[in-house]
């Protein structure tokens, strides 16, 4: 099962305080989830707090993406809609929303989180809509693709941050 419950508070609690951090060292994660292509390559997804961390590699090849309110005054840069470098590109997107579809979304990710192994989810206490989910899956050729969501409850509304990367060294 790759659902786990967390009994730390969420650090990041807004999705404008997000930003993003390439290529440095993964900080610590309060959850983990490494899966391999079966060609070499691998890939380590870490949820932070209500933020994440992946570290995808390929033989020498290697990148680090960090999704959260710590990566700006780390030397990131507020996260953009889309950003590309090299063989790197991600999208993200914030929906408002109203916290009946925020809860029925939160419920969704854990659901598919408790029933496939490639995915991750870290729920926060609080609230049944705070949480963090990712999934990974191999490139054909080599490389990766994931996909997170950063769910933010704020009284009877939310946001959902949804990023998408591919990475191909």
């Amino acid at each position: 099962m790759s659902v786990h419950l967390l009994d730390v508070e969420p650090r990041d609690v807004s999705a404008a305080a997000l930003g993003l951090l390439l290529d440095r060292p993964a900080p610590a994660a309060l959850a983990r989830l490494e899966l391999a292509d079966g060609h070499g390559g691998s890939i380590v997804l870490g949820v932070l707090g209500a933020s994440h961390v992946v570290t995808a590699t390929l033989g020498r090849a290697r990148v680090t993406e960090e999704v959260s309110c710590d990566a700006v005054g780390a030397g990131g840069d507020p996260l953009p809609r889309s950003t590309r470098s090299g063989g790197y590109r991600l999208t993200s997107a914030v929906t408002a929303t109203d916290r009946a579809e925020l809860d029925a979304t939160a419920d969704r990710l854990r659901a598919l989180a408790a029933a496939d192994p490639a995915w991750l989810c870290g729920a926060f206490p609080g609230s049944a809509g705070a949480l963090t989910a990712l999934t990974a899956q191999p490139v054909p050729g080599g490389g990766w693709a994931w996909q997170t969501w950063h769910l933010y409850p704020a009284g009877d509304r939310g946001e959902v941050v949804t990023t998408r990367t591919r990475w191909t060294p």
